[in-house]
């Protein structure tokens, strides 16, 4: 129980990594609050993974919204008490192309979500992990910022660079308040989304599924795409008090795809 009385607040909690968190942030232990644009999907989420109510509330929030933001800071401390833990998983990936062809005004927008969007959520947050007497931020970064992708994300991948770059100042920053910010960088995660590119790509291509994973997996030693579950543990551990020591850091959860 490695959160135990801890409240993590988790945006993006939504199919794929973010609900992972969740159900693994509960089992370790922690109160919880979710947060995603969808309130429909957001308060069924939040019924399923804790029917009673008691340590799992939910706030509809965009991250580029800073009343939305500071809402997130509200609901959390009057639910709980306060604020121990961030995962930042809200995310825009659906910028596509390169150099040439990408679309400028989606590039700028994945800036927006990606990169000022984060720091929207930590500058409202911070101040209550500060007066618990520091905490853990932990920022989802892309392996795309650090190598090309098979698909071309111009937009995607440098905005998850610069996401990367501003983890390093706000660990700087953060660090005297006791506030640690580290990033864990996944490559391609088994889970709803790459499930459902893997059977569009086989069925266009004629080809079977496993064909496709093993293109995917051809470069990872271990031969196997991370699910979303294994880049939650890796979350879970940042958020951890285990992790006490470890700030600015990224974490890769890649099967030993790339080694820097």
């Amino acid at each position: 129980m490695i959160l135990e009385g801890k409240t993590i607040v988790i945006t993006g909690t939504g199919p794929g990594l973010g609900v992972e968190i969740a159900r693994g942030a509960l089992r370790d232990g922690a109160q919880l609050l979710l947060a995603a644009r969808n309130e429909e999907r957001l308060a069924a989420l939040a019924r399923e993974l804790d029917p009673s109510g008691k340590r799992v509330a939910w706030c509809a929030a965009d991250i580029t919204d800073d009343a939305a933001c500071a809402r997130l800071a509200d609901v959390a401390i009057s639910r709980f008490g306060g604020i121990d833990g961030l995962a930042q998983v809200a995310a825009l990936d659906s910028t596509h192309g390169g150099l040439f062809d990408a679309d400028l005004d989606e590039w700028k927008r994945a800036l927006e979500v990606n990169v000022v969007g984060p720091a929207r959520v930590v500058r409202v947050l911070a101040p209550a992990l500060r007066n618990r007497g520091g905490g853990s931020i932990v920022l989802i970064g892309s392996q795309a910022s650090f190598l090309p992708a098979a698909l071309p994300q111009i937009g995607y991948a440098s905005s998850k660079g610069g996401l990367s770059r501003m983890m390093v100042h706000m660990a700087h920053e953060l660090g005297p308040e006791r506030i640690r910010v580290n990033c864990v960088v996944p490559t391609w995660m088994w889970g709803p989304p790459v499930e459902r590119y893997v059977k569009y790509i086989a069925k266009n291509r004629g080809v079977s599924e496993e064909t496709i994973v093993g293109e995917i997996t051809r470069n990872m030693p271990l031969g196997e795409i991370p699910r979303d579950e294994d880049v939650a543990e890796a979350v879970l551990f940042l958020l951890s008090d285990r992790a006490r020591m470890i700030t600015g850091q990224h974490l890769l959860v890649n099967a030993g795809e790339f080694m820097p």
